[in-house]
């Protein structure tokens, strides 16, 4: 039987899936030296691409501070950065993208997970060959999708244009929770026969309660890395447990190189902040045909939820997501992924609010329309509705819209000489208050202990006072502090 590692999900993958990154640094600080030592083969960490601008906006927090902080806790296990520079980041030059990941580099980081939404590994080729040169290992995604166009011979095309960029290795990404263990059975294999031995993982999300069948079903054929979340960051619209599936693939007889038992304080410390916070709690779903009609990602449904109830549309959202189906169709079904399903999912909702489909179109759709979201986009959109789409004036102006690829020096005359790195990066990403609540920002407390703290944080904070001189232990009957001298001094 085979030995099964694990990239873990839960600080990435997790928390955007069902807490919509809300976890600040204090509450990821603590658990992350326990999950440390735990035996991950790695853990994705960090996704810049929403995150910078969720921490400051959202947060009030510097996402630098995530990434610094983390960076200098895990010493054991590989930190993953999520995405690299290419697509999905808005209209900001090159130069600061590469530049941002840069910044993840000097932090120890060498391996990011990337994508293309179309699956275009032509495209792509340019991004791995220069993170590679930039010192950034590439995962390269092979997404899976259910459409009349995504057919077996569809994937294998792809997995063997994907294999010819020589990644560090590939990954079958269900982002939508799609996949059935007969799916898994026909089409892995073929897949696995045209890629070579680069390693393949397997990245499933849970949406249609089968994740973790498909799990076992992909083991059996080989795979041997499988990404799980520590709940209860996992189930739900996340990936699946790290306790359920390791005790399965244990009891077929593989050999699952993680200790549980260092995870349980974790589970703990998470389930403890979910109920503080009112963050979600994953639990498993039930079977929902429905999805493979509108394929709208888990995470993406509770807050297409929240828009429509503040426009006073609540209770609207079975019909959202019917329209969301035929949008996808209009498009020409492109995989519901960042930042493709957004697009859909608002056009959707945009439809069912004027009661007209597409009366009114966002700005992201015209430039889908036009190409700049993946050429392949003009091949397969219903000519109807792209002409609907681009005859209208707002298309024109957008067309005609130049964004120059600035220089470094170049945007640094832009927004200010003064500015560092990272501050240069959140101005051009979001705008010139996030430099000041990140300044503003301070880095995560390492005293205040409190009863209320769970217990991974109390004794995270305990071993960090310990060192630092500011407490002793004394052994006796009952476990003791001797404060040594004040926290703030």
């Amino acid at each position: 039987m085979s030995q099964i590692n694990f990239i873990d999900t839960t600080l990435r993958d997790g928390q955007q899936s069902l807490w919509a990154l809300n976890m600040k640094t204090e509450m990821m600080l603590p658990a992350l030296k326990q999950m440390d030592e735990a035996g991950f083969e790695a853990m994705e960490f960090f996704v810049p691409i929403v995150q910078l601008k969720k921490m400051i906006r959202d947060l009030n927090e510097n996402p630098w501070e995530w990434l610094r902080q983390g960076a200098a806790v895990a010493r054991k296990t590989p930190l993953r950065l999520h995405a690299g520079y290419k697509g999905g980041l808005g209209k900001v030059p090159e130069s600061v993208k590469k530049l941002m990941v840069q910044k993840v580099i000097d932090q120890g980081i060498s391996c990011a997970r990337i994508s293309n939404p179309w699956n275009d590994f032509v495209e792509l080729r340019e991004e791995v060959d220069e993170l590679k040169r930039m010192g950034m290992d590439s995962v390269v995604n092979i997404i899976y999708s259910v459409s009349p166009r995504h057919t077996d011979d569809y994937f294998v095309k792809r997995a063997r244009a994907a294999a010819k960029l020589k990644p560090y290795r590939l990954c079958f990404k269900d982002v939508g929770g799609l996949l059935t263990p007969e799916r898994v059975r026909e089409l892995l294999p073929k897949i696995q026969a045209v890629i070579g031995d680069i390693v393949l993982e397997l990245h499933v999300h849970c949406n249609n309660g089968l994740a973790p069948l498909n799990v076992i079903e992909a083991v059996k054929l080989g795979i041997t890395h499988v990404h799980t979340a520590v709940p209860p960051l996992a189930s739900g619209s996340s990936n699946p447990s790290i306790f359920n599936t390791a005790s399965n693939l244990r009891a077929l007889g593989h050999d699952t190189l993680v200790s549980e038992e260092l995870l349980r304080p974790v589970e703990e410390h998470f389930t403890t902040i979910a109920k503080r916070h009112g963050f979600a709690i994953g639990t498993p779903f039930e079977y929902d045909e429905s999805l493979y009609s509108h394929q709208v990602p888990g995470g993406m449904i509770s807050n297409l939820e929240y828009q429509l109830a503040k426009v006073g549309m609540s209770g609207h959202l079975e019909a959202t997501l019917e329209e969301a189906a035929r949008v996808r169709a209009d498009f020409g079904y492109p995989i519901m992924v960042t930042p493709l399903s957004q697009f859909i999912g608002t056009q959707a909702a945009i439809n069912v609010m004027t009661g007209g489909r597409y009366e009114q179109v966002t700005d992201e759709c015209i430039y889908y329309a036009l190409g700049q979201f993946g050429k392949e986009a003009t091949e397969v959109m219903d000519p109807d509705v792209k002409d609907k789409i681009l005859s209208r004036n707002r298309a024109k102006e957008l067309a005609s819209k130049e964004f120059p690829e600035l220089t470094l020096p170049e945007v640094r005359r832009k927004y200010g000489e003064s500015l560092t790195d990272e501050e240069l990066i959140l101005r051009a990403f979001i705008d010139e208050q996030a430099v000041e609540v990140a300044r503003q920002s301070r880095p995560s407390s390492e005293g205040g202990l409190s009863s209320r703290q769970p217990i991974v944080e109390l004794v995270g904070s305990l071993s960090r006072l310990k060192d630092r001189g500011f407490v002793s232990v004394q052994k006796g009957g009952d476990f003791s502090l001797v404060m040594s001298k004040s926290p703030q001094a």
